[in-house]
């Protein structure tokens, strides 16, 4: 058996569920629950991935709270100063 995923117009549901209905003995229907939960969550999932190979590869380094949290003040101060006249 292989798993497919469709996408089908809101409209359309109930008649495609009744056309899939002559082959119920050979098609299982089932939501995915990520998907409810979030219509990005395998995009969002496979860049986290993307995220950790890079982290552990050495291309992208990851901060410390510490270290992120000073970044961030700086960052903030350039922006006062910048602004504040």
């Amino acid at each position: 058996m292989q798993t497919l995923t469709i996408q089908v117009k809101d409209d359309l549901v109930a008649e495609v569920m009744n056309a899939l209905e002559k082959f119920k003995d050979n098609v299982k229907i089932t939501k995915d629950k990520n998907l409810e939960l979030d219509l990005y969550f395998y995009e969002r999932q496979k860049k986290l991935q993307q995220i950790r190979d890079d982290i552990k590869s050495g291309k992208t380094e990851m901060l410390t709270q510490k270290q992120y949290d000073k970044e961030i003040e700086q960052f903030f101060e350039k922006l006062e100063s910048k602004y504040a006249n």
